[in-house]
This record gives C-alpha cells, sequence and structure tokens, in this order.
C-alpha cells in the first residue's frame, strides 16, 4: 500500500471518529435538554386524600392546629410537597434547604401576598403593608414605616418609652402587692394574669410611639376596642369558605364576611378619631413627631397606588399597632410559660441579672447587651414557638424551581416554621428547652433572616421589618420581670403549653402567676 493510501485511510478514520464524537456530542447535549426541561416540569410530589372541590381542606379541619397536621405531611411526603386548598395550589416546605432556596435564589418570585376575604375586608382593600401585593404601594410604605420608626436609630430615640411603660407596670404590681399585703380582711394570694399583663406594656408602647398617647386600658371603651384588636386576629388566622372557593363569597356561608365588616367598621372609628386629631393639631417639622404625624408630613395628601392618604395611614398605623402588640405579648408569654416548667433555667437567668445589676435598681436598656443567657433563652422560645408556626402565606409572581421542581406562578407558599425549627437534623433534642445550645453550637445564629436554621419572623423580602424593635422590648420586659419578683405558677403544677390555632402562636389558656418583689423597695419608687 503505497503512502497516498495510508494517508487517506488515516484521513478517514479521523474524520469518522471526529464525527462520532460530534453525534454523541449532540446526543448528550440533546438528552441533558429533554432532561433538564423534564425536570423544569415536574411539579412537587401532591399529597393524598384530596376531595372534590375542596382539595385538602378536610385534613386541616380537624382538632390539631394546622401546623402540626402539616407536620405529620412532611413526615410522610418529604420536605415539600403541594395541597389543593380549594381552587388553590399550595407549596409546603419544612426544612432548612427548601427555605433557603426559596427566599434566597427564588426571593422576588415568592415576594407577593395572596389575596384573602380578611384583608380585603378589614385591611383596607390590602393596605396593610404586611398583607398587601409585591409592588410600588408595598415598597413605598414599607421604606417610610422602616426609616421613621422601626430603624435602628429611631428605636434608640424611643427606647425611653419602652423603659418607662416596663417600669409602670412593675410599680403597679408592687403597689398592689403591697396593698394585698397590708389589707387584714383578706389572705387571698396576689395573682396576675401575664398575657394581659404583657399585653399591656406591648399596646401602650406602640400607642405612645405610633399615636402619641397611652392606650388606658382601664377605661371601657378602651376595653372595647382592645378585645375588637383581638377579634382582628382570630377572623384573619380563621378558614373562610369563599378564600378556598372564591365563587361562594355571595352567599357568606359561616357568616366570616358579616364579622369582619363590623371588625372593619369598628378600627377604622377609632383610628379616625386619631387621625383626625392629629390632622387639627398638627404639629411642626422638628418637633417630637410620632409615626401618624410623620406619615402624614410624609404622604401629604398623596395618592399611593389608587389610594388615598388617609387610607394609606390608618392603614399602616393600625399594621403596627396590630404587629407590634400580639407577637410581643405571645412571645413573652410562651417564654414565661417554659421557664416556669424549666426552673434551672430560670435560676441561671435570675443570676446573670443579679450579677450584672444587682438588687438596688431596675434594670436599664443599657444592660442588656450583658445579659447573653437571656437573649438565648427568647431565641429558644422563638425557636419552639415561633410568632407564627406557619408563615404569613406567600404567592408566587413568576414561574421558579424548588428542589428541582416547577413550582408555578400563582401558587400560594407556606413554610412550616414550626417543623422547620424543631428538625432533628439541625438541632439536637429538638423538644427540649435548652437555651444553652445558643451558647454553644449555635451561638452565631440569629434570627433576623439570614440563617435558614431560624427564621422565625421570616425570611427574604417580605421579612418582618420590626425584628430590632420586637427583640428589644422582649429583652427589657422579660429581664426586668424577672429581676424585679420572683414568680410561681398559680396552681403549683406545670404550666399547660396547649397552642391556640390563628395567624399568630397564641397559649390557649391564661398564665396567671403569683409575683412577690425581690427588689428592694427604692428599685419600684
Amino acid at each position: 500500500m503505497d503512502m497516498n493510501n495510508i494517508l487517506s485511510l488515516q484521513a478517514l478514520a479521523v474524520t469518522t471518529c471526529a464525527t462520532l464524537l460530534f453525534l454523541f456530542l449532540l446526543f448528550w447535549l440533546r438528552r441533558s435538554h429533554i432532561n433538564t426541561a423534564a425536570a423544569k416540569k415536574t411539579p412537587p410530589p401532591e399529597a393524598g386524600g384530596a376531595w372534590p372541590l375542596i382539595g385538602h381542606l378536610h385534613l386541616l379541619g380537624g382538632s390539631q392546629p394546622p401546623h402540626v397536621t402539616l407536620g405529620k405531611l412532611a413526615d410522610k411526603y418529604g420536605p415539600i410537597f403541594t395541597l389543593r386548598l380549594g381552587v388553590h395550589r399550595t407549596l409546603v416546605v419544612s426544612s432548612y434547604e427548601m427555605a433557603k432556596q426559596c427566599f434566597t435564589v427564588n426571593d422576588k418570585a415568592f415576594a407577593s401576598r395572596p389575596k384573602s376575604l380578611a384583608f380585603e375586608v378589614m385591611g383596607y382593600n390590602f393596605s396593610m403593608i404586611g398583607f398587601s401585593p409585591y409592588g410600588f404601594y408595598w415598597r413605598t410604605v414599607r421604606k417610610i414605616a422602616t426609616v421613621h420608626v422601626l430603624s435602628a436609630q429611631r428605636i434608640d430615640m424611643l427606647k425611653h418609652v419602652m423603659e418607662s411603660e416596663v417600669k409602670i407596670a412593675m410599680k403597679e404590681s408592687y403597689n398592689f402587692w403591697i396593698k394585698m399585703k397590708n389589707n387584714k380582711e383578706t389572705s387571698e394570694r396576689v395573682i396576675t394574669e401575664m398575657k394581659k399583663w404583657f399585653g399591656d406594656i406591648a399596646i401602650n408602647v406602640m400607642f405612645r410611639m405610633v399615636v402619641g398617647k397611652r392606650f388606658d386600658v382601664d377605661e371601657e371603651e378602651n376595653r372595647r376596642i382592645r378585645k375588637t384588636l383581638r377579634d382582628f386576629f382570630d377572623l384573619s388566622g380563621s378558614f373562610v369558605v369563599s378564600d378556598a372557593i372564591p365563587y361562594l363569597r355571595w352567599l357568606d356561608l359561616d357568616g366570616k364576611e358579616k364579622e369582619m365588616k363590623k371588625i372593619a367598621k369598628e378600627l377604622d372609628e377609632f383610628v379616625r378619631v386619631c387621625l383626625d386629631q392629629h390632622k387639627r393639631d398638627r404639629k411642626p417639622a422638628g418637633g417630637e413627631l410620632d409615626f401618624m404625624d410623620v406619615l402624614l408630613s410624609t404622604i401629604d395628601d398623596q395618592d399611593l397606588d389608587g389610594r388615598d392618604s388617609d387610607t394609606t395611614v390608618k392603614a399602616t398605623c393600625l399594621t403596627l399597632i396590630l404587629a407590634g402588640t400580639d407577637t410581643t405579648a405571645g412571645t413573652l408569654t410562651w417564654t414565661l410559660s417554659l421557664l416556669l416548667n424549666n426552673r434551672e433555667v430560670l435560676n441561671k437567668a435570675i443570676q446573670e441579672l443579679d450579677t450584672q445589676t444587682g438588687r438596688e435598681k431596675m434594670i436599664m436598656e443599657s444592660d442588656l447587651n450583658k445579659l447573653e443567657y437571656l437573649q438565648a433563652i427568647i431565641k429558644e422560645t422563638l425557636r419552639l414557638y415561633p410568632p407564627s408556626p406557619l408563615s404569613l402565606p406567600h404567592e408566587s409572581i413568576e414561574d421558579c424551581i424548588v428542589g428541582g421542581y416547577h413550582v408555578p406562578a400563582g401558587t400560594h407558599l407556606l413554610t412550616n416554621l414550626s417543623k422547620l425549627q424543631r428538625d432533628p437534623m439541625l438541632y439536637s433534642n429538638p423538644l427540649e428547652f435548652r437555651p444553652e445550645r445558643f451558647l454553644a453550637r449555635h451561638k452565631d445564629v440569629d434570627v433576623k433572616g439570614q440563617h435558614f436554621e431560624l427564621i422565625p419572623f421570616d425570611a427574604g423580602r417580605r421579612i418582618c421589618p420590626g425584628i430590632s424593635f420586637g427583640l428589644q422590648l422582649m429583652q427589657i420586659t422579660l429581664a426586668t420581670l424577672l429581676h424585679g419578683f420572683d414568680i410561681v405558677n398559680s396552681d403549683e403544677g406545670l404550666v399547660d403549653m396547649a397552642e391556640q390555632s390563628g395567624i399568630t402562636n397564641i397559649k390557649a389558656s391564661p398564665l396567671q402567676v403569683i409575683l412577690t418583689p425581690r427588689l428592694s423597695p427604692q428599685a419600684f419608687s
């Protein structure tokens, strides 16, 4: 065979190999593309047991809170699955990894809120920023609230309001104890209902910051308003037939719309009085302004996304009052309940307070940074009993991929925070109340949305903007109470830890305790 034939055969062999390699690569790329496309269209697993029309709603209608039921479904179907709640497809996630995907790479996709009857009727047609759809209005009002009420600078300016209200509550409790002790005609124990005690502090702080005056809970009218605020949360967290099956709304089968309209009217009348007074007594710029003053001067009669200025002011002020009161009082109630059931933790907290402050004066806000164990106690409470065991629902505004599954636009998202934060893969002995875990392995974990093993205030764009404010108020209130009084459960047994279903995580039964002063009388003066 001559040299030309040999070269020709070699060229043919090279060409053939190159062609085969090209075809293989083409086949592999096409197959990869097909598999990727298929993965992008693969939906998350759906829970079994759906019924016609109502989907899986019947699964959530039992005696257990919804987050417990959904946690059991996660045990069966995994950390990401879907339900059909009436006509709405709902994605449920309950693990660190899935939550991180939702609120990092898919944060914008899940930045909106689904529409519900409660926040249409009672929330000024979705004007409350916590429940507004993603868009111009939400961004504008959230920025105003964050800068003028919830910023670190603003909280520092108003810390005297927190200290003042806590001291008022402490002094009233001390004076009542003295009165009962000196009353020879009665041998009754001095019992304090702590949900109300914590609630009084929170609501007075919020009222002073938002509308510039205290909330006098002793007046009959204000007691009625307080009940209205509680009814708002109860109705917001309750199941509404027309949310699941919108075309039945006109029937108002469960009577919820009628109830909501009544509550909306009462809330509007209340906040309208405050707004009219602020307009009459308009304060000059540069003076000490409350948040309603700030809103009036910032918005200044301009419409925002079709809403007149009065609607924006009323809705935003009510949002802050409602959010700052219920979640703060609820978390403090859970914290004290856990401490009473774990006396060794309570004693360690008191020892830290005595070491840092002594027993001649009350705790000051400036002492809080030194109270590492108390901060760990609050973190551990938020882990076990987040303010909302199910995050407020999100809604996807565009298609996205979570856990390798395709999630179409319009899907509702629920994060089961209770299940996520009790994951044994994240926390050893997760059902135990062990604040020490946040002084050791989890010392650097905070609650501000950056560590997805602990996100009690949600995460991403829709994270609660009042985290720093809420933590500050909880710390000063709890520290002052534990430092100032010896506390025992009035039933002399363990505190009942049963939960009450709703939009926020509220303890079902009252928390009644006996308070006995442990500081010198001068500390209460």
